[in-house]
């Protein structure tokens, strides 16, 4: 268990260091977009197109990190009414359906990014499936977060239940 946290921790820390990695290409290329447009008169065909991209990597890699740090919309205002089990099990019932969402993000996203490959990207000679490859590898990183996310609140919750026993 421990050794699939450590995994964890260092997968959610890279989907991260990418998540930023592909802001940054973003942010870059529509500074570059807007300066070329208005600046220039000339218009970048090209920058537009890897900018949008960017960005939607950018926001699949970055929901692996936010459910790790508890960023993600909670149900804690009902978990912290409840009574303490019952609020747990509420807890691993969302998260429970959270992984049951992502499986079947990842098998969406797989079979789209299968079925676009031979198209291209309006002004480059990319494939499509590049950014539809977000889906499936974003959800990857967000199902190992929210496992080790799983796995933390069992691990705390067995810790707080041998201590109400003593």
């Amino acid at each position: 268990m421990t050794l699939f946290l450590r995994f964890e921790a260092i997968t959610t820390q890279l989907a991260l260091r990418l998540a930023i990695v592909f802001l940054l290409i973003a942010v870059g290329l529509a500074l570059y977009q807007v300066t070329t447009r208005f600046v220039f008169g000339h218009p970048s065909t090209w920058s537009e197109v890897i900018t949008r991209s960017a960005m939607i990597w950018c926001v699949f890699l970055a929901v692996a990190p936010a459910f790790r740090e508890g960023a993600m919309i909670a149900v804690e205002i009902v978990q912290k009414i409840l009574p303490p089990r019952l609020g747990f099990a509420l807890y691993l019932v969302s998260m429970s359906l959270s992984v049951v969402f992502f499986c079947i993000l990842f098998w969406q996203g797989w079979a789209m990014t299968e079925r676009v490959m031979s198209q291209k990207l309006a002004a480059l000679e990319i494939s499509i499936a590049w950014v539809y490859a977000a889906l499936p590898v974003g959800s990857v990183f967000i199902l190992l977060a929210i496992l080790g996310c799983m796995l933390r609140a069992v691990q705390k919750g067995a810790v707080a239940f041998s201590a109400d026993l003593q």
